[in-house]
């Protein structure tokens, strides 16, 4: 079941994040990260457990980026991914937003929701805040795409 993260999810958030990072796959995320932007999160209850995650982030004038988006091992191939990013996008239309991009290295899934590659060096110059933190920067090797609400 998808909801919004609370207080109680955050350890949880960070562990499943984090294991994606450990293999390069993400940017690793701090607890106190996501205590920060807590609110931006979605995540996937499994019962008591937290088994995905999505976050919504505003980032610009009517840009969104959908980050962090991850799912335990032990539950993939459920179609816990497809639920989170649809919520995101939902809440990117709640919210008016024009556009929402992100960065991946997976762009074929991300492309079945309509999102379609987008030059890097498009993007505002704000939304890099993050990527200061990353070890690959300034060599990003992840897609930008981007889809137009």
């Amino acid at each position: 079941m998808i909801e919004k993260a609370g207080i109680r999810d955050a350890e949880r958030i960070v562990s499943i994040v984090n294991r994606y990072a450990e293999a390069g796959l993400m940017l690793p995320r701090s607890l106190n990260g996501v205590y920060e932007n807590l609110r931006d999160f979605f995540i996937w209850r499994q019962g008591e457990d937290v088994a995905g995650c999505a976050a919504l982030h505003v980032s610009w004038q009517g840009l969104g980026e959908i980050r962090s988006l991850a799912v335990a091992q032990e539950a993939r191939g459920k179609g816990i991914g497809t639920a989170l990013v649809k919520a995101c996008l939902s809440e990117a239309e709640e919210l008016r937003m024009d556009r929402v991009f992100l960065l991946t290295y997976i762009p074929t899934f991300f492309g079945r929701f309509g999102f379609e590659p987008y030059p890097k060096e498009k993007l505002p110059h704000k939304i890099w805040a993050d990527c200061l933190n990353c070890p690959k920067f300034p060599n990003c090797d992840e897609e930008a795409m981007i889809l137009d609400i």
